[in-house]
């Protein structure tokens, strides 16, 4: 199945007009016809089945004639991670992290980040296309950049943690994970956090933890810890 986006489309929608681009991709290069079901997604938790009425490569027109609710997790995710140096291996992570399954994205510049401006639209592409890779109806929440003082004072969560590199006594987020609890995981940019933003992180109740044996870079680590939150999770 081919999985289309629109955030527009609601229960309540009879009728629906993709927009140019959208359209000439759906007549033009993948050559849809009329009468042809398009399966699409508002990234809120419905997928509707819409049949092509005007297949028009400027302006493809669809009758919704079926949709179906797809029932979210029983926890959420949120992980905060610096901006790699290489933009390219924040996009990786950005991808790989959605296929997997993420709630929340929010890159935070810390005191050792050496990329301190993202590229927000770009971002919510790749997401966007790794949303309708994997076939799911939620679209990750990808938040503004902000800096790590900032989000340590605002952000509240039922479960916090940091990965970090420093030698202190820290616990496997395996042992310590709680399941079915919202979860927040710091990961810092190629030269981890600074002992300062650890002890900030610690005083506002992180729970300092490893995510295995090896060193691992930032957006490895980032995918590491998704995958095993997601996996701590499975029946």
């Amino acid at each position: 199945m081919q999985l289309f986006y629109t955030p527009e489309l609601t229960p309540e929608t009879k009728n629906y007009t993709f927009p140019k681009e959208e359209s000439r991709h759906i007549v033009r290069v993948l050559r849809k016809k009329e009468d042809d079901i398009l399966h699409v997604t508002n990234g809120k938790g419905y997928i509707f089945a819409a049949q092509i009425t005007i297949a028009d490569q400027k302006n493809c027109m669809v009758e919704v004639i079926s949709f179906e609710f797809q029932k979210q997790k029983n926890y959420k995710l949120h992980l905060a991670v610096a901006p790699t140096k290489m933009n390219d291996r924040y996009e990786w992570f950005l991808e790989k992290a959605t296929e997997i399954g993420i709630d929340t994205i929010t890159p935070i510049i810390c005191d050792h980040s050496e990329r301190k401006v993202i590229k927000a639209e770009r971002f919510e592409k790749i997401i966007q296309s790794a949303t309708k890779q994997s076939l799911s109806a939620y679209f990750p929440k990808l938040k503004p950049a902000i800096s790590f003082s900032n989000f340590i004072s605002t952000h509240k969560d039922e479960q916090l943690f940091i990965a970090h590199c420093e030698e202190d006594q820290k616990q496997s987020l395996k042992q310590t994970l709680q399941t079915q609890k919202d979860v927040t995981i710091l990961i810092g940019p190629e030269g981890d956090f600074s002992t300062k933003e650890i002890e900030l992180a610690l005083a506002h109740n992180y729970i300092p933890v490893t995510l295995g044996d090896t060193r691992l870079r930032t957006e490895t680590a980032a995918i590491v810890a998704c995958h095993s939150v997601a996996f701590l999770h499975q029946e």
